[in-house]
């Protein structure tokens, strides 16, 4: 035999190997076992490692409710930092059997981030047009969810020791969307975040029929954003988003990322995938940035 037979060979072994340490990475994210389980909703007041139905006082006796999550080594005295999370529609299955309720507690973002340590984790809703529970489908009373979030933050900061100066928005589907078009909706509720965490779309990507959902509406909501940062993430493909956000802001601070599945869930944060890791050190790294 030749001696470019031998190195045919001998690259031909190295190809197979190659082959063999890297397999294909699954497709559907529900092949790859969950590490995180969150924890059912308590109806008692929050507690360490619980996640609580709560309501502001504006609405007690009424079905619109938020959830409370104190981390299991949450002390009185001690500040943490706040991540709040909208949800996305529902009901809704996707063929991959992806299951988005549009109730608060159908939320992972927060506790697959955190893992149930060091931050205070708030669900918050949209309130309903009737004013009495909460909406699952889309932004119900637009104005009323915003007055909602603008007390719910200050409110559970001043009750558990959220720390005001580290408050996040995050959200998913709708609850992505939601994090410009309610978290970015106005100069008061636009001072509450010193980051954003939007996974599966984007505000002013597309047009969803609903008010002030046009590219210019989104174009002011966006201004207010400053030189903060954002996560965003999306199944599949960014593609659509990042020539958005090219031609709408340039300079923003952005952090883009697809996510190599294609199931339309959050629940990959509760799942040891890469890209958790790499969310979890933006978040590190955001902190860090506040506190020089």
């Amino acid at each position: 035999m030749s001696r470019f037979s031998f190195l045919k060979l001998g690259m031909c072994a190295l190809l197979v190997s190659a082959c063999a340490v890297e397999p294909a990475a699954p497709s559907d994210l529900m092949a790859v076992p969950v590490d995180l389980k969150i924890p059912v909703v308590t109806a008692g007041p929050p507690a360490p490692g619980a996640r609580a139905r709560c309501s502001l006082a504006a609405y007690a006796g009424t079905g619109v409710h938020h959830l409370v999550y104190l981390p299991v080594d949450w002390k009185p005295g001690r500040t943490y930092p706040v991540i709040v999370e909208y949800a996305g529609n529902g009901p809704h299955r996707s063929r991959f059997g992806d299951v988005s309720t549009g109730r608060v507690d159908g939320s992972s973002l927060g506790y697959g981030i955190s893992g149930g340590e060091g931050f205070i984790w708030i669900c918050a809703p949209y309130v309903a047009a009737s004013g009495d529970r909460n909406e699952r489908q889309w932004w119900g009373d637009r104005a009323r969810t915003v007055t909602y979030l603008k007390t719910l933050v200050p409110d559970v900061c001043r009750r558990y020791g959220g720390d005001p100066a580290a408050v996040f928005v995050a959200g998913f589907s709708r609850g992505a969307i939601a994090c410009n078009y309610i978290g970015l909706h106005d100069d008061e509720v636009a001072t509450l975040w010193c980051g954003f965490i939007c996974h599966s779309h984007y505000d002013g990507v597309r047009s969803w029929g609903y008010p002030a959902d046009d590219r210019a509406a989104a174009a002011e909501r966006l201004a207010r954003l400053g030189d903060r940062p954002q996560w965003i993430s999306h199944e599949g493909s960014v593609d659509a988003t990042r020539s958005y956000l090219q031609a709408a802001m340039p300079d923003g601070r952005f952090t883009i990322r697809a996510l190599p599945f294609s199931n339309h869930t959050d629940t990959w944060v509760l799942r040891n995938v890469p890209l958790r890791r790499e969310l979890r050190e933006w978040v590190r790294q955001v902190l860090r940035s506040r506190r020089r």
